[in-house]
């Protein structure tokens, strides 16, 4: 049965609390927004990934991977928050586009939805993945996603609550492995891997990497330059997007969408948007009763519609935009609020 709970706290809400008061409560309801946060990142990233033409490019594989590990990001908070007593809320948590980042974290970043254009990645992409150092020293008054996790992960050690019998998923998500918590050290640890995973290694900021592989703003970057990342003793840091070619692929132009849906569709549109929400909607039913019910089946069901999405996003990128001889269709991630999924 779907459901639609309150939407989470503002994570810049949450961090005008003082660290002194970071309770067990305040651990839940960050967990919560930590959730929406990695799940809004999702939308944008398979837009450019589903509207590349292009089979085996370097550009689908970049976001392909990234794509995996927010999931298991989002996965990891998931786990979270259900050992330490808590029920993820996984459809109050479905973004809108256009919009900003959950909880105002980067509150200058418009995030919206598009084909893959190297614009887009910059604008994007690369301003989601941002590292936190130089953002912290740019702007004092953001919060950003680093410093986020850095607080979450201090009040775990601080509280340093039970690790309890919640209802934990497993599963292989791409070069990560999903696992179940069992101790407050393991879940700090996690933390410091989903924030190196996107930024790269924070105790060298000038390191792209984090277990050998480039971090997720960094390979952005590839795209966008059409350059591998390289070392490079010249320029302010020591690495350039100056290494070999990296080819843009040939995509389907997904207009940009402005409103959180598109306006006035013709013909068959309609039941193609109604198609795409009614199985995103369902993806996310499936995930949150996998968490609350401990429902194995219900993660395997959700994975197989996720793969459902990419034909249902494809039928829409082939059609025309009415007036407009450049660009298509393309998804809206909307939720289907009238029409619960019963599987």
């Amino acid at each position: 049965m779907t459901t639609f709970a309150t939407k989470p706290v503002p994570i810049a809400e949450l961090m005008k609390i003082p660290a002194v008061d970071h309770d067990l409560r305040w651990i839940k309801e960050s967990l919560q927004s930590a959730i929406a946060l990695e799940l809004s990142t999702l939308p944008p990233y398979l837009c450019g990934m589903w509207s590349i033409k292009t089979a085996g490019s370097e550009a689908e594989a970049v976001i392909k991977s990234v794509v995996h590990d927010e999931m298991y990001h989002m996965g990891m908070a998931c786990n979270m928050l259900s050992a330490i007593g808590g029920t993820p809320r996984i459809l109050a948590a479905a973004p809108t586009y256009p919009g900003k980042l959950p909880g105002n974290v980067r509150p200058t970043i418009d995030v919206y939805l598009q084909g893959l254009t190297q614009t887009y990645v910059r604008e994007v992409f690369m301003e989601i993945e941002m590292p936190e150092n130089p953002l912290a020293r740019l702007q004092e008054e953001w919060v950003t996603i680093g410093e986020f996790y850095d607080a979450v992960r201090d009040a775990f050690k601080n509280v340093e609550p039970s690790i309890g019998s919640g209802h934990q998923m497993e599963a292989r998500i791409g070069r990560n492995t999903l696992e179940k918590f069992t101790s407050v050290d393991q879940i700090t640890e996690s933390i410091d891997v989903i924030k190196e995973q996107g930024e790269g290694t924070s105790h060298l900021p000038d390191d792209p990497t984090a277990d050998g592989q480039l971090a997720h703003y960094y390979g952005f970057g590839e795209i966008w330059k059409g350059h591998r990342l390289v070392p490079t003793s010249s320029g302010p840091t020591a690495y350039d997007w100056v290494g070999d070619p990296v080819p843009f692929p040939e995509t389907y132009p997904m207009g940009r969408l402005t409103e959180g849906s598109w306006p006035n569709p013709p013909d068959d549109v309609p039941d193609l948007l109604a198609a795409f929400n009614d199985k995103y909607t369902k993806m996310l039913d499936l995930l949150e009763t996998a968490w609350r019910d401990g429902d194995t089946s219900a993660l395997s069901q959700s994975i197989n519609v996720m793969f459902a999405l990419k034909g249902a996003a494809q039928a829409l990128m082939a059609k025309p935009l009415p007036h407009d001889n450049t660009h298509v269709y393309g998804p809206e991630f909307l939720i289907n609020r009238s029409h619960p999924n019963h599987g």
